[in-house]
């Protein structure tokens, strides 16, 4: 029988070693548990990098893959399939108009974003083609999203940057507009910032650049591979920015991930049709995106999303999260907190060491980003109990870490 130590001895021979892993063996998970080799239980307050949406073996999800895969795997985008038609068309009804492209991941998703800017930008005979990116976002691994990332750690060993992006300070308005010039295409931006630590921007940001992107002709894509299907309370990120009249602030371009997906490859670039219309045949593809079964599981999770009333359910259970962690000791130790729904950031007075493996300890899976920010992203159905023991034992790690 496997244990920990095996699974682990097995992986260092077999496998490239560019994660930094953790000394456990994931072996089986339902709803918001995780169990290791050793039979070990945790509460998942992260949900695979926010993956798993609605957790794991969701029995739903289950049964649209199940049944799927016994109709269509993959033929390939010269061919017409219905369930990738069916996703694009829930898309355009609860995000804003707009056609989609399937790919397999987030990173995908964006490479074809700042594909499509740069086609607009150099259309009638244009030359635009700079994307304009901030500091401490993260966009992806691909060399060019690498040149996109405004976190220079992740470029180390990497150079030369991909040419054509630029990175200013996030929330500097003045800051991005100096930065646009006759070759400037695009802005891509997190509605809010993942991995640079749950940043949120200042008040009127994000209006003033949509307002920049319309007066300059500039393709403004927002990278919600975080913050999208439900994950901050609403469908996607940028529905809680709103202009003066109450109307949605809406991007050009939608860059999904992580969670569109619920544990399976999927990425998806959503753009206004009259922007989408400009990647004609030849110009960008993906041989396995949109494939059937991938494309059932995620039409699935937007039912189950509406369903269950879970973007209500990530609102309330986000506002008692708050609440749990502010009215206990940790706050000792906490110089903020900041986030939206279920996708949270605890900002420690010090960088806490070995937080995470302390956590493991205690049977709790939380995250650590930008130094010491702590990052919570639970599956937005786990229900309250389970999200108070995984507070209470996160709490405990903290006492721990701290003493």
């Amino acid at each position: 029988m496997n244990s920990n130590q095996s699974v682990i001895d097995a992986g260092k021979k077999y496998l490239i070693g560019n994660y930094g892993r953790l000394p456990v063996a994931m072996v089986r998970g339902a709803g918001s548990r995780l169990w290791d080799a050793d039979g070990r239980q945790y509460v998942d307050l992260f949900a695979g990098f926010g993956g798993a949406i609605l957790g794991h073996c969701h029995p739903d999800l289950i049964e649209a893959a199940t049944q799927q895969a016994a109709q269509l795997w993959h033929v390939g985008n010269t061919f017409w399939t219905i369930p990738q038609i069916e996703v694009a068309q829930r898309l355009a009804n609860i995000a804003f108009p707009g056609q989609a492209f399937f790919c397999q991941s987030g990173a995908e998703a964006n490479e074809a974003a700042c594909k499509l800017a740069r086609l607009r930008g150099q259309v009638n005979g244009g030359t635009r083609y700079k994307i304009i990116s901030l500091h401490k976002s993260f966009h992806g691994r691909t060399l060019a999203m690498l040149a996109a990332t405004g976190s220079t750690k992740y470029r180390e060993g990497f150079k030369p940057d991909v040419p054509g992006f630029v990175n200013v300070p996030g929330g500097d308005f003045d800051a991005l507009a100096a930065a646009v010039d006759d070759d400037t295409a695009g802005i891509i931006m997190e509605p809010i910032q993942g991995e640079g630590g749950v940043n949120i921007y200042p008040e009127g940001y994000i209006q003033k650049v949509r307002q920049l992107c319309d007066e300059k002709q500039i393709t403004l894509i927002f990278d919600e591979v975080w913050t999208g299907c439900g994950r901050t309370g609403k469908w996607f990120g940028h529905q809680h920015i709103t202009d003066s009249n109450g109307n949605v602030i809406l991007p050009d371009v939608m860059t999904l991930g992580k969670a569109v997906g619920g544990g399976l490859p999927v990425g998806v670039m959503f753009a206004r049709p009259e922007i989408a219309a400009l990647m004609t045949p030849g110009k960008h593809g993906s041989t396995l995106g949109a494939n059937g079964i991938c494309m059932a599981v995620t039409k699935r999770i937007f039912d189950v999303i509406e369903r269950d009333k879970l973007l209500e359910h990530a609102r309330v259970l986000g506002e008692h999260a708050v609440s749990r962690i502010k009215q206990s000791s940790a706050m000792a130790h906490v110089a903020d907190i900041r986030g939206m729904g279920l996708f949270l950031g605890l900002e420690m007075k010090q960088a806490p060491r070995q937080l995470v493996e302390k956590g493991l300890e205690k049977g709790v899976v939380i995250n650590v980003t930008a130094d010491k920010v702590v990052r919570l992203a639970p599956p937005i159905n786990i229900s309250r109990e389970d999200l108070d023991v995984g507070i209470d034992r996160l709490i405990e790690a903290i006492a721990a870490v701290y003493s």
